[in-house]
């Protein structure tokens, strides 16, 4: 099995484990979030044993093809925050590549 490669935020995908610093899983990705008008990363929606979480993009390590690492321990994952409506300021959806290439170069869908 290769090597997972480290991605940016806007190529993560729903469904991909979200560890603890000591690389545990504990979540999945439902949501990336995003302020568009300043394009900032502001974090993740997960998705916990316990219901829906908020994952703040300072609380992110790194983002692997595979694999979020946060820099949360257990304790931490376990008492992050439901989302709130003011982390919800923009859900990025999953999208093709070919959406993104056509978006670069002026071609929107029709």
């Amino acid at each position: 099995m290769s090597e997972p490669h480290p991605i940016a935020y806007t190529a993560l995908q729903p469904g991909t484990a979200v560890q603890t610093s000591d690389g545990h899983p504990f979540a999945t990705v439902q949501a990336v979030l995003v302020d568009e008008k300043v394009a900032v990363f502001d974090g993740i929606v997960v998705q916990t044993a316990d219901g829906t979480r908020f994952v703040d993009a300072d609380q992110i390590g790194s983002i692997f093809t595979t694999h979020v690492c946060t820099t949360l321990s257990a304790d931490q994952a376990a008492a992050l925050p439901e989302p709130d409506g003011s982390n919800l300021i923009d859900i990025k959806p999953p999208r093709s590549m070919g959406d993104r290439i056509g978006r670069m170069f002026g071609r929107g869908r029709r």
